[in-house]
């Protein structure tokens, strides 16, 4: 099984902010934003909203994407 990775695009209620990111697990990702278990951007602007995302198969294609 090839493992996946996911270019995501979150906002917050007021959709006033954007935050793009990398990751190999989403579902976990989007856990951590919304709970705001990192000290930064996404904690500091709520952002927990995710509007927008693509799978990938290679990490550096992602990454530049």
């Amino acid at each position: 099984m090839n493992k996946q990775y996911y270019v995501y695009i979150m906002t917050n209620k007021a959709n006033t902010v954007l935050y793009t990111g990398v990751t190999g697990d989403l579902l976990k990702r989007i856990y951590e934003h919304k709970q705001k278990f990192v000290e930064g951007f996404t904690k500091r602007y709520n952002v927990n909203k995710l509007v927008y995302y693509e799978i990938f198969n290679d990490p550096g294609n992602a990454i530049t994407r």
